[in-house]
């Protein structure tokens, strides 16, 4: 194998590659990247047997072949390369090495038999659509928050991605919780998404998958079984397993007879929860809102470090209401807010509270509160 590529070319092919790949791990090829040249084309792929990414770019080949190399490593020399440079790739399967060469810097790599390096068997997918990059970032980037880190609950330690009724018709859902929070973000049902079954899309895939959605006129083929999850783009290809579990059912959590309504600045209230935790307690980090009419006293009270308390206007014509949240959750959910106000649903102290963003229903949170 002999092919020349541009050094940020290879970069960001190498870079994809190399972020799937699990730093420590028993099996030596799983450091490696496949590489395969053919044509006017090389692809770069990678995977921790969960995740498969395959990413191509464009190459002078010389000599078509196929190897194996340290992602991390490649990876490493790629990115230390000076900018515009012109880098050679050289395999010498006789010696099992692989030659990077770029202007006066050369480094001869130790590669891996291609053979042995496992690729993710093909499936039969249940339903195939095309969805804009914007749509599924907003779906993900506004849930992924409320993913569970508990291992325990496995069948929480990812987004569920599925079908479901709205307020208009059907839906394409993405819903996170972790039993304290909860996101649901609805989006417009693509054509051909309707027979999609409903899958938990693991964490570490929500975050590779990021990485295609940057470029805003892309479009993303999307194909979902009961087993495995692709997003596809023409220069990259993201093959997952999904968790093998089932997802509790997130309606009975969602309050829906939440009559006390707060209307607050969205970046105002994400400050000023911030300044005041400031000297909240590390393990609770909680913080009591104090409602009267069109007022919110945000208060922390921590016996150690002291206490702070803010004062923000805010629109409220309900009885008073005292209510304790973490503060740490009340940032979060507040981040979230793309438009101006956030509106806070309030029941009681003891009860589930919902925050969507202005009038739009199609991304609605639940925080549980917390005793103060």
């Amino acid at each position: 194998m002999k092919l020349s590529i541009e050094r940020a070319t290879l970069l960001r092919a190498v870079s994809q590659a190399q972020s799937v790949v699990e730093r420590r791990n028993t099996i030596p090829i799983l450091a490696n990247v496949l590489i395969e040249a053919e044509g006017d084309t090389v692809s770069f792929r990678a995977t921790d047997l969960d995740i498969e990414v395959v990413d191509r770019a464009p190459a002078q080949v010389e000599r078509a072949g196929a190897t194996t190399v340290s992602a991390v490593t490649l990876h490493e020399i790629v990115r230390k390369l000076p900018d515009g440079a012109l880098v050679s790739l050289t395999e010498d399967g006789a010696a099992g090495r692989l030659t990077v060469q770029a202007g006066r810097s050369t480094f001869q790599l130790a590669t891996l038999p291609r053979e042995d390096f496992p690729v993710m068997t093909a499936t039969e997918y249940a339903a195939n659509f095309s969805c804009p990059a914007p749509v599924l970032r907003r779906l993900f980037d506004k849930s992924k928050f409320a993913i569970s880190t508990e291992e325990t609950r496995y069948y929480l330690n990812g987004v569920y991605f599925h079908v479901s009724e709205g307020e208009t018709g059907p839906v394409l859902r993405a819903v996170a919780t972790d039993g304290h929070r909860l996101a649901r973000i609805d989006a417009a049902l693509p054509e051909g998404a309707q027979d999609m079954p409903g899958v938990i899309v693991p964490r570490k895939t929500v975050g590779e998958l990021r990485k295609l959605l940057d470029d805003d006129e892309a479009q993303i083929a999307v194909s979902v079984s009961e087993t495995k999850i692709r997003f596809a783009t023409p220069e990259i290809t993201l093959t997952s397993k999904v968790i093998d579990g089932t997802f509790p059912d997130y309606t009975r959590v969602i309050p829906m007879g939440n009559s006390r309504q707060m209307e607050v600045d969205a970046s105002d209230f994400a400050k000023a929860v911030d300044r005041v935790a400031t000297v909240s307690s590390e393990r609770s980090r909680a913080v009591k809102m104090q409602l009267d009419e069109d007022r919110l006293v945000l208060s922390v009270n921590a016996p150690d470090a002291g206490n702070a308390e803010e004062e923000l206007a805010v629109a409220y014509g309900d009885e008073k209401l005292e209510i304790g949240f973490n503060a740490k959750y009340l940032l979060e959910i507040a981040s979230q807010v793309d438009r101006e106000n956030a509106v806070f649903l309030f029941s009681s102290p003891a009860e589930p509270t919902l925050m969507r963003e202005g009038t739009d229903t199609s991304a609605i949170y639940v925080v549980m509160p917390m005793r103060v």
